[in-house]
């Protein structure tokens, strides 16, 4: 069995309380061994150099959307988001659905060298196109039964439940949707996820009125310890700041009854908002990237549309981003690097049900490392509203290990740092 040891790096394992210079030896697909000097019990072994970098169990993308070419426009490849950005596990958020379950399955999960897992779309059809079409996502286009029955059935794979909550569906159908995408989650206990933050515009005619502070209170009564509050920091109404600019009430009493809260950063993530949030004491679970195909350079299937009904959701050309880029902008806000490193690894791995099998370094574990140049200097980091603020540390990915495996972290969708 071929060693692989990665020498002298800052290794840092929420799940086991490590953080120090170690060595990590792997052995073929699992960790062999993390400690200090671990050369002299592998002589043998090939060695990778990792003084100055930081060596973390593979990160966990928490919000990615990598249903390639079935969701058009919006659906990215799986690979160039995981292991080609240093990430070894990502996790789809709605795209598939228990009609095309099947095909993700086939054609991105069993295809890809990235672990892909899925939170299975409420609605019928799934993240076709990014949700383009409001009314596809109306509440007789779900069918709790059968979603139910697909999740069930396909449980190595499918890890929650994926729906949205915001203004152009509350205006077009008030709660019915959430209602149901919360009993999906009981029946088939699992997690829910739930997108805030505007998404469709209001409808021309025959809108319900909506109060976006009221949004949030709402959706919160129907779920249950364990469902996921996405998107804190948006800067769209109806999520976690109100419009006074002040942090909505019921937050606090959200996290009290056990619902967790993921930065999906996506391109409506705001630093104002941010730090309105965090100031206010609320430090989010996990983290994901949040990117698709209106928010990155890359080039789309052809006769896909050319911006979608949110003008916003594009990401105007300005910097782009990934899972490793968006710890920086946590760090960049203040959170601790173990906390972050946390929410990208074993916190990841608790939402998804495989806490101490992924999102940890532990002797036996599966081989899934990643790798990061931690970099001080003085670099420029600006979000989709044109708000910059400057980065004293920089995170970006070298390489990951996938079962064992190694592959650079070289996708052409990685951000370049702009230097201050």
């Amino acid at each position: 069995m071929s060693q692989l040891l990665l020498k002298g790096g800052r290794v840092i394992d929420p799940a086991n309380g490590i953080d120090g210079l170690l060595d990590v030896l792997v052995g073929g697909k699992s960790i062999a061994a993390v400690g200090p000097g671990l050369q002299a019990q592998a002589p043998s072994a090939d060695v990778v150099d990792c003084r100055g970098k930081l060596v973390l169990p593979g990160l966990i993308d928490t919000h990615g959307h990598v249903y390639q070419y079935v969701t058009g426009r919006f659906g990215l490849n799986a690979d160039q988001c995981g292991v080609y950005s240093g990430v070894t596990t990502i996790v789809d958020q709605g795209g598939s659905s228990c009609i095309t379950i099947p095909g993700f399955r086939n054609f991105v999960a069993e295809q890809a060298v990235t672990r892909v897992l899925a939170f299975i779309s409420a609605y019928l059809v799934g993240g076709l196109e990014g949700h383009y079409y409001p009314d596809l996502y109306r509440p007789d286009c779900l069918d709790a039964v059968a979603t139910v029955k697909s999740a069930l059935a396909n449980a190595d794979l499918v890890k929650g439940i994926k729906a949205h909550a915001e203004i152009g569906g509350f205006a077009r159908w008030g709660l019915e949707v959430m209602k149901t995408a919360s009993k999906i989650g009981r029946d088939a206990n699992l997690p829910v996820y739930i997108h805030f933050g505007q998404l469709w515009p209001k409808p021309e005619h025959g809108a319900l009125s909506v109060n976006p502070d009221s949004i949030f209170n709402q959706v919160v009564e129907t779920l249950k310890p364990g469902d996921i509050l996405a998107h804190p920091f948006s800067r769209h109404p109806g999520g976690f700041v109100e419009q006074n600019g002040k942090l909505h009430p019921l937050v606090h009493e959200a996290i009290a009854r056990g619902l967790k809260i993921d930065v999906g950063h996506g391109s409506h993530f705001s630093f104002k908002t941010a730090r309105i949030v965090l100031d206010s004491g609320v430090i989010p679970d996990t983290l994901g990237a949040d990117m698709h195909g209106y928010n990155t350079h890359v080039p789309s299937p052809a006769g896909t549309p050319d911006s979608h009904p949110d003008e916003e959701h594009s990401f105007l050309g300005r910097t782009q981003f990934s899972l490793v880029s968006a710890m920086t902008s946590m760090l960049t806000l203040g959170l601790p690097l173990d906390h972050v490193v946390a929410m990208t690894t074993s916190h990841a791995a608790k939402m998804i049900g495989m806490e101490g099998e992924l999102g940890t370094l532990k002797v036996g574990s599966v081989a899934d490392i990643s790798v990061l140049d931690d970099q001080r200097g003085r670099w420029v980091l600006e979000d989709n509203e044109g708000t910059q603020v400057i980065a004293e540390r920089m995170l970006a990915p070298l390489f990951c290990l996938r079962d064992g495996v190694r592959y650079d972290a070289n996708a052409p969708q990685l951000p370049l740092a702009r230097a201050a």
